[in-house]
């Protein structure tokens, strides 16, 4: 069996010959330390991205079969987005910057982890109509211009004969279609509170808001399907969670949300396309039961590191509709090799509950030790014969 058919083998509870040992990329930190521990050349460090060339190449040195996050990535967002811009500079070197999405962020020197929203272009109406709408206008170039990269092989675009390539359907490890985010990167434009807010100042707004966005992954999705319906999986981000839980209404985001899932997933399936990925940050308990109802079927990550989640309970609960990519605790990277087997014991009896991939939640930080990523690699494969 190649990586391709052994994963659509343990998702779909089919028989396989081993588990593959699969990660879901680096942080470019990471990268950068390795290649000065002599690990890595600076190039691999430089031009690493999720399913290149040099991703099979990492993949291969520490020991990985893939990564995840194999996906064609449609445009289904902001087009074109906005052009970077200084705001201000700061006293203390940090710099105010308006992003791509239209949000002023604050950037401090030094700092790698998510950027302080400092103020949001999106407050109203009138910014909706002037700067968002025309912004999310169906086009053939969203999914036209669209990069190809499978298993490591050339770049091209759809356009130019990447849709051939996808027909063909020839790769060895999963592939995906990335369909968008539904309120995900609508909560990036209007900042929480602004959005928070919008649901009771402007319902017909936020209906409208969320409606838009729905429909252009619709569009851009079907697209893609009629050029190419090929891929393994479908998938989905959102990062609407934190510890304590969602930052939206369940209720809500089922009545106004929920419908635009289903209609995508049922394109998909209409494709022959039956496994659905969900990538969500944070405490998703509640949200999990509407994005189960309405098509989508894996989450990844199941982020066991930080809010303890586990596919263990989901499953009791769930039952095997719901699979699972993820739930390995990246964090024992930083510590010794018993520490890695622990893990691995740990993750023994979720494995068997079938249709579950372990793999570490999020990109490997920097405080991963290549040695130790590579012992877990090795131990995988021991411990997970068919």
């Amino acid at each position: 069996m190649n990586n391709r058919e052994r994963a659509m083998a343990i998702l779909n509870y089919e028989d396989y010959d081993r588990m593959p040992v699969v990660h879901f990329g680096y942080w470019p930190e990471t990268l950068i330390k390795w290649a000065r521990e002599g690990h890595l050349d600076e190039e691999q460090a430089r031009m690493w991205g999720d399913g290149n060339s040099i991703d099979a190449e990492i993949a291969e040195k520490l020991g990985f079969d893939f990564g995840w996050y194999n996906c064609l990535h449609p445009e289904t967002r902001l087009l074109p987005p906005f052009e970077e811009k200084l705001i201000e500079e700061l006293p203390d070197g940090g710099r105010a910057v308006l992003d791509g999405e239209g949000v002023v962020i604050l950037r401090k020197p030094g700092v790698v982890s998510i950027p302080t929203e400092i103020d949001h272009l999106l407050k109203d109406r009138a910014s909706w109509e002037e700067h968002y709408l025309p912004r999310l206008q169906y086009s053939e170039e969203r999914v036209n211009h669209t990069l190809v990269n499978v298993d490591g092989g050339g770049l091209t675009t759809v356009g130019r004969g990447g849709s051939d390539y996808l027909r063909e359907g020839q790769w060895d490890c999963p592939y995906g279609l990335e369909c968008g985010s539904l309120y995900g990167v609508i909560r990036n434009w209007w900042g929480l509170v602004g959005l928070s807010y919008l649901q009771a100042d402007d319902p017909l707004l936020f209906d409208e808001v969320i409606d838009t966005v729905g429909q252009l992954c619709y569009r851009v999705t079907k697209r893609a399907l009629e050029l190419a319906d090929t891929f393994d999986f479908g998938h989905f981000w959102e990062d609407i969670s934190f510890k304590n839980g969602p930052l939206v209404n369940p209720k809500l985001f089922a009545e106004k949300v929920g419908p635009h899932y289903r209609r995508i997933t049922e394109l998909l399936r209409e494709h022959g396309i039956d496994l659905v990925s969900l990538d969500s940050d944070g405490n998703i308990d509640k949200l999990l039961p509407i994005w189960l109802e309405n098509g989508v079927n894996i989450m990844f990550p199941i982020e066991v590191g930080t809010w303890h989640a586990s596919i263990g309970p989901w499953r009791e609960r769930y039952g095997r509709e719901l699979r699972g990519v993820g739930g390995m605790d990246k964090k024992v990277f930083a510590h010794d090799y018993a520490a890695i087997d622990d893990e691995i014991e740990r993750l023994k009896p979720l494995v068997e509950l079938g249709g579950y991939i372990p793999c570490p939640d999020h990109r490997i930080a920097p405080d991963a030790e290549w040695s130790t990523v590579q012992y877990y690699c090795e131990e995988m494969r021991e411990a997970f014969p068919a």
